[in-house]
């Protein structure tokens, strides 16, 4: 760890090599841009202060997997926006350098764009919404109730700031992502 901002130590760019998203795109319905998306995910577990090293998984799936994944987890039969699987919530052994598995993110772009449209707002903007809102359930955030609620989603703000738009709020960690696709990994 080097820097520090607001007190809090800020991993260095040695200590960011180490946090790793692994992306997989399942769909064919839009164009998505690996690399943003997996940098803003790592941006917000660091953010969050996930101690390193982790990994962590993020799909884009068409709306038939979304919805088959939707009822086969939440009895929902319909496809969803974003779905969140947690992992290993930071007390599982392990060894210094094995990585914390901190779970796994899918996102449907086909409905995120139509949420989008209903909301007149740019789908890259509902796709950051997304990928921090689904970041957020991994580490344990919900919207249950009311008081969880506000909270998940004052703290979504905090990451997306008036960045929002442009997919990465600077303000997070500073350095690149290490993206790996499910090809590079060899784990399809």
């Amino acid at each position: 760890m080097t820097a520090e901002r607001d007190g809090v130590p800020r991993p260095s760019d040695s200590d960011i090599d180490r946090a790793v998203v692994v992306v997989f795109d399942r769909q064919r319905d839009l164009t998505v841009d690996e690399g943003r998306w997996a940098e803003l995910m790592r941006r917000v577990l660091t953010e969050e202060q996930v101690l390193i090293p982790w990994e962590a998984g993020l799909s884009f799936v068409d709306a038939d997997e979304m919805a088959a994944l939707n009822v086969a987890h939440r009895g929902v039969e319909r496809p969803t926006d974003v779905l969140a699987f947690g992992a290993d919530d930071g007390s599982a052994p392990r060894g210094p350098d094995e990585p914390r598995l901190v779970g796994d993110v899918v996102i449907c772009p086909s409905v995120a764009a139509a949420n989008a449209a209903a909301c007149d707002r740019p789908v890259e903007d509902e796709m950051a919404l997304l990928v921090v809102h689904g970041a957020l359930h991994l580490l344990g955030y919900d919207h249950t109730d009311d008081r969880d609620a506000e909270r998940m989603e004052s703290r979504e703000q905090e990451l997306l700031g008036p960045a929002a738009a442009s997919g990465v709020d600077p303000a997070l960690a500073p350095a690149a992502a290490t993206a790996v696709t499910a090809e590079e990994s060899g784990s399809l």
